[in-house]
């Protein structure tokens, strides 16, 4: 594999994998709120 062709073989993986985690990350905050939407808003204001 030519130096330009590994180059861009990293670019597109790096690039992959950012992609990914925005989506991971996107659907724990979805998670997140849909369990605090269920849960009702009066959940953060119980007593510790």
């Amino acid at each position: 594999m030519a130096d330009d062709e590994r180059q861009e073989w990293e670019r597109r993986r790096r690039m992959r994998s950012i992609a990914i985690a925005l989506a991971l990350a996107a659907l724990v905050v979805v998670f997140y709120v849909a369990t605090l939407v269920r849960l009702g808003g009066n959940v953060l204001n119980r007593p510790l």
